[in-house]
């Protein structure tokens, strides 16, 4: 019963910090003059990875280096895959060309970089921590410098600009909210989870990386209802860069994280490398440089042939 009641909590929390960030996020857009876009991947996408970043470290020093790397290749995987799918399910969004020539391409050199340092020995070492954070700097410097909207606004007129003590005050409360809720979330699911015997890689990439993408999947439907699409689409991109780039750079840096299932090497992160890469196809077919109905059906079954097979 106490499970239930934190997984009910949890969502609670979730959904009211979502609306509380996206408010934070587009009066820091109008203020600064920075394209919605960049807001999602960097400020929205912080908060949103706060969740995982506290999880992993948390994982790693207790012991449990599987759940801090299923917890974030399962959550890169759910946040394309459930996540986006859900997004685009709700309502097309458009994109540009700056999706394609930058954001797309520095999520699966962050993939491919991650997924190179961990598939030969099975670690990931401080070095390659150190060498994935400066990734992140380099590429949050391009972004603030030189990104252009990548997806369209549909309604700039509907923008109400914010004192800023109110985008500080939203940003610590909608924040914080998320990561309370996503606490309590993760509580209850593993509670339940641990009940029926299942293993540490298997919570790790299916319970709790759901659980820490629940963040991301708030912000980004009370996006898309509020018609912030380009928020949505950002907080989702930069999300999977901030999960391998920060939350890995950062854990590794503290500890060393050691494989010890070997499941990651042979199944998930390939799993996570497809997702990443079916984006960029489906941008383009069925229409040019859209995400619709059909591009959200085609990714949640593959997140559905993921679950399947990473828990048959």
């Amino acid at each position: 019963m106490g499970n239930i009641l934190f997984i009910v909590l949890g969502l609670a929390l979730l959904i009211a910090g979502g609306n509380w960030l996206l408010k934070s996020a587009v009066g820091l857009s109008l203020r600064l003059n920075i394209p919605k876009i960049v807001i999602g991947m960097t400020v929205v996408s912080f908060a949103t990875s706060a969740p995982e970043l506290i999880v992993s470290i948390k994982a790693a020093l207790d012991g449990f280096p599987d759940l801090a790397l299923g917890n974030v290749v399962g959550s890169n995987i759910a946040n394309l895959g459930l996540v986006l799918a859900v997004t685009v399910i709700m309502g097309a969004i458009d994109v540009r060309k700056s999706f394609y020539t930058t954001d797309w391409p520095v999520m699966m050199l962050a993939s491919l970089v991650f997924a190179g340092f961990i598939y030969f020995d099975g670690q990931l070492q401080q070095y390659e921590g150190i060498v994935l954070v400066t990734m992140l700097f380099a590429f949050l410097v391009y972004l603030l410098r030189f990104q252009k909207p990548a997806v369209v606004d549909e309604m700039p007129e509907d923008d109400v600009p914010l004192p800023l003590h109110k985008i500080v005050l939203f940003l610590g409360i909608g924040g914080t909210a998320l990561w309370g809720g996503s606490e309590l979330l993760i509580d209850g699911s593993v509670g339940l989870a641990s009940s029926f015997g299942v293993s540490d890689r298997v919570i790790g990439i299916t319970i709790v990386s759901v659980g820490t993408s629940i963040p991301e999947l708030a912000a980004s439907v009370i996006a898309v209802l509020k018609k912030e699409k380009a928020i949505s689409l950002g907080n989702l991109i930069g999300s999977n860069i901030f999960n391998l780039l920060a939350v890995l750079g950062i854990t590794s840096i503290i500890t060393p994280i050691t494989v010890m299932d070997e499941g990651l090497l042979s199944s998930d992160i390939f799993w996570m490398l497809g997702i990443s890469f079916l984006v960029l196809p489906l941008v383009f077919f069925p229409k040019g440089l859209r995400l619709g109905w059909r591009d959200g059906l085609i990714l949640l079954a593959f997140y559905a042939a993921f679950i399947y097979v990473t828990i048959k």
